[in-house]
């Protein structure tokens, strides 16, 4: 692996959501420089073919790896589910890649085994079964129970996670007999975490989160770590943030996932 530690780390998304992990990334590791990819031309990829999310997937981590990247993670559960062996053999050892299904898996068969646990994604993330699959390949006795709630991501973005109406929303969601009985609960879209105040209190406390962006960051740190290719220092470059096709509103909600107001330079992946 002749990638520097100083080299940036790339992650990509369809749109915003993957800000979230970045944002925790950030957090975990703030010395790293992230490049964000958000392929906003082919938003969402929760109801696009496994063919087209694997074509767009490949075309964004060559761009990832132009701009010399350690590692690309991709934000982005529909990508992970039809892309992640594809783009980590296209990058072969240019790049590490990471998804960010699996490192909620270890999570759960570390800390969740012999137990029932829910989850709730888009309808390609939970239509997949990759979940399902990687969790029954585990033998950890976890018993998993998946709903579809596509409401929640368009309800995030148009900003309506914080009036009462969402707090509606995600009870008729919830309360759904499939998710009765419960431990844990897997926010199985990258767009979930800015919601998760509503599930928890929706749940009382009594169900444990999981929050796909943390558990990724973490992971990020510790295999970075393991690789000896943490950034010792900032290297001066500033994060950014590429997006396919540019809209105001997309730079108004970008403000309301990573925190603050970041600059989104248009780069089209076909001219």
């Amino acid at each position: 692996m002749g990638t520097k530690a100083q080299a940036p780390i790339g992650i990509f998304d369809s749109g915003i959501g993957g800000l979230t992990v970045a944002r925790e990334v950030k957090k975990i590791l703030p010395d790293e420089q992230l490049i964000y990819f958000g392929d906003t031309a082919h938003l969402p990829y929760g109801d696009k073919s496994t063919a087209a999310i694997q074509a767009y997937s490949v075309k964004i981590a060559d761009v990832l790896l132009q701009q010399n990247c350690k590692l690309i993670l991709i934000a982005c559960n529909s990508a992970s589910a039809a892309a992640y062996e594809l783009v980590k053999a296209y990058v072969a050892s240019k790049a590490h890649v990471v998804n960010v299904i699996d490192p909620v898996v270890d999570y759960l068969r570390e800390n969740h085994a012999g137990q029932i646990v829910g989850l709730i994604g888009t309808k390609q993330t939970v239509g997949s079964g990759v979940y399902l699959q990687k969790i029954n390949a585990l033998n950890a006795g976890i018993q998993l129970k998946s709903l579809a709630t596509p409401l929640l991501a368009p309800m995030i973005e148009e900003g309506f996670h914080l009036e009462n109406i969402s707090k509606e929303i995600v009870a008729s969601y919830l309360s759904q007999e499939v998710l009765a009985d419960i431990e844990a609960l897997v926010l199985g879209c990258t767009h979930y975490p800015l919601i998760k105040k509503q599930i928890r209190e929706y749940y009382d406390g009594k169900v444990d989160l999981i929050d796909a962006s943390e558990t990724v960051a973490k992971s990020v740190a510790a295999f970075l770590g393991y690789h000896q290719l943490l950034a010792k220092s900032q290297s001066g470059s500033d994060d950014r943030f590429l997006v396919s096709d540019y809209t105001v509103s997309f730079e108004e909600t970008t403000k309301l996932f990573f925190g603050k107001q970041i600059r989104l330079q248009k780069y089209p992946l076909w001219e």
